[in-house]
């Protein structure tokens, strides 16, 4: 998006891209559909240090624009739950598309490149080179002067689609704060009996209330062979410590506890699992009450009062949990963190005090949540900077 945008006002432009080929997470996000972007993009969907950052951005590029270009092109799109924007067909029609813009601006394209130096010049006239730039193309040497220099490398996420630390050393050159840095939008991992009653229930999914502190979701769990994924986890993790214990609500919509005792006057001769059957999977009902109320398991409702059916309830609408870690970069969607939003411009994301020096997309401190907002940012970051690259 920054290429074919800077290409449009007259730029040269030279993408250098450190992997074998373009664009891999477009390919594989979204089920290989891609979520390109959302129709409810607000700031707070994003989280950063400075909350007002992404605003400008996604002002001056708003989801509209980039539906524009996607319509243009002809590709087909459909909208899913909470705005969410995916292509009918397949995640390769959008890179197509932004390749085909950039090709036809003249901008030029080199995979397998690995910059090993950066350096800014003095200044001695108007409109001269600012940076030197030296990098390995095939394992041929090259060297290229420009007058600006835009750092879209993402971050730590998913090493095997390219992820990695070197925007970061690039900022930290230029003498650039970063913001610590975490895996976020990612599944959690837990030990002992809770990941056994996890592995018990992997492939299982239902929908749940999550709640980390004060922010909380409302989307699918799915219990995994580590732990717990699915949206509402990969939501809720990137506002999680660890430490934290998360109170999840396995069936939001019902008070269970008054539910239960409700249930236990119509059909007495239910046992505790059989009643819960009705709202919840089978499976997860007879794991949670064998770990928690093994007393219970096959004992009718008839024969528990009502304060031992509504404490079982009570469980239910506020489990607790306690998350060993989260899977890490290795399966993280986004980086948490990064190039701190203070060094740069909320307009252009340029470098302060460092003209032509721009940094754009994930390496910035601005994450978006699950649902196409991390696309959304990285062309509207990516639009800003080329607009004055």
């Amino acid at each position: 998006m920054c290429a074919l945008t800077a290409a449009g006002q007259g730029r040269q432009v030279r993408v250098l891209e450190r992997s074998n080929k373009l664009g891999k997470k477009i390919l594989m996000s979204g089920g290989g559909r891609c979520n390109f972007t959302n129709l409810h993009v607000e700031a707070e969907h994003f989280l950063s240090d400075n909350a007002h950052f992404v605003k400008s951005a996604l002002g001056r590029y708003p989801p509209h624009s980039f539906i524009s270009l996607v319509e243009s092109y002809g590709v087909e799109f459909e909208e899913r739950k909470h705005g969410q924007l995916f292509c009918v067909h397949s995640a390769k029609e959008i890179l197509a598309m932004l390749e085909a813009e950039c090709l036809s601006l003249g901008v030029q394209f080199q995979t397998h490149c690995d910059v090993s130096q950066l350096s800014a010049k003095a200044q001695n006239a108007a409109g001269a080179d600012r940076f030197s730039l030296r990098y390995t193309h095939q394992d041929q040497p090259i060297e290229v002067h420009c007058q600006s220099v835009v750092v879209a490398t993402g971050a730590l996420s998913i090493p095997t689609l390219g992820g990695s630390d070197q925007g970061y050393q690039l900022a930290e050159q230029f003498g650039i704060n970063l913001v610590p840095r975490r895996a976020g939008l990612v599944p959690f991992m837990f030990t002992g009996d809770l990941k056994d009653f996890c592995v018990a229930l992997a492939g299982v999914s239902m929908p749940v209330a999550v709640r980390c502190g004060s922010q909380g979701f409302v989307e699918d769990l799915l219990f995994t062979h580590r732990g717990l994924s699915g949206p509402v986890m990969l939501q809720i993790s990137s506002y999680w410590s660890p430490g934290e214990a998360l109170t999840l609500d396995v069936c939001p919509e019902r008070d269970l506890a008054e539910w239960l005792v409700t249930r236990k006057h119509q059909k007495p001769n239910q046992t505790v699992v059989t009643a819960l059957s009705e709202v919840l999977p089978k499976s997860f009902a007879e794991q949670f009450v064998g770990l928690y109320y093994a007393q219970f398991l096959n004992v009718k409702c008839a024969e528990l009062r009502d304060q031992q059916l509504g404490q079982v309830g009570r469980d239910l609408n506020a489990w607790q949990i306690k998350p060993a870690a989260t899977e890490g970069y290795r399966t993280a969607e986004v980086t948490l963190g990064g190039v701190s939003t203070d060094a740069l411009s909320s307009k252009t994301l340029e470098a302060r005090g460092q003209p032509g020096l721009f940094f754009v997309g994930e390496v910035v401190d601005v994450s978006g949540h699950l649902g196409g907002f991390n696309f959304q940012w990285a062309w509207a970051s990516g639009f800003c900077a080329g607009q004055v690259a």
